[in-house]
């Protein structure tokens, strides 16, 4: 065999599965579902990492002033501190998601079955505590693992991505936040935003404010669209 053909034979099934693994778009190991139909101009806005003490409540007036209704990923371990305010995240009118229990980010992608089944199942179990029975799950960061379809399966959980995100804990001004999660906006999209203290101090709430602000601008509203909308 020649060199050039060796190499490819060895190298390219690892780059192929980890370009499923940590691309959020790839569809090659977990469905993840990243746009919803709809003949509206309605855009499904998501936030992760919650809940928090200091953003949670903010986010909650913000989204009732302008009549959006969202879709908090929480992580398990803040569900489990502040089971309260994921209640009012569900008196809002709000869905509350799964984002695993430690939010592994580092080590999820070749995480074992085991961990795998106890992230889910310990986030579920802290989310119950709180009253709520989640349909949806968000990986770490969007990252997938050669376990993961099968322990979602078993636990009737939906794999959800995203179409444009504000990648706000790479820092930037808000501005720069706001415009990298509206870019290329289109019906049906889905937004990922952040809250929580990861988040630098000069954006926090006001990027996701200033989305909000743009959303409208453009007649756009925020949705939490049915399970049958959702597409890759």
């Amino acid at each position: 065999m020649a060199p050039a053909a060796a190499f490819a034979f060895w190298v390219l099934p690892d780059l192929l599965l980890a370009y499923h693994m940590f691309a959020p778009q790839a569809q090659g190991l977990v469905r993840a579902h990243c746009r919803f139909s709809t003949i509206r101009r309605e855009v499904w806005l998501t936030i992760d990492d919650g809940p928090d003490p200091e953003d949670t409540p903010r986010l909650l007036e913000l989204f009732e002033a302008h009549g959006a209704k969202v879709t908090f990923f929480v992580i398990g371990e803040n569900a489990d501190r502040f089971p309260e305010l994921v209640q009012a995240v569900v008196a809002a009118g709000h869905e509350v998601a799964h984002h695993t229990y430690t939010h592994p980010t580092k080590s999820f992608w070749c995480a074992s079955p085991a961990r795998v089944g106890w992230e889910l199942d310990a986030g579920l179990a802290a989310l119950r505590r709180a009253g709520v029975t989640p349909t949806r799950f968000r990986p770490p960061v969007g990252i997938k693992n050669l376990w993961l379809a099968r322990a979602l399966r078993v636990r009737g959980l939906t794999c959800v991505g995203w179409s444009a995100r504000g990648r706000e804990l790479w820092r930037g001004e808000v501005e720069v936040v706001a415009a990298r999660a509206t870019r290329g906006l289109v019906p049906g999209a889905i937004l990922l935003l952040h809250e929580g203290p990861r988040v630098p101090a000069g954006i926090r709430i006001e990027a996701i404010r200033r989305v909000l602000d743009r959303l409208r601008e453009q007649n756009y509203c925020c949705v939490v669209p049915e399970p049958e909308q959702l597409i890759e």
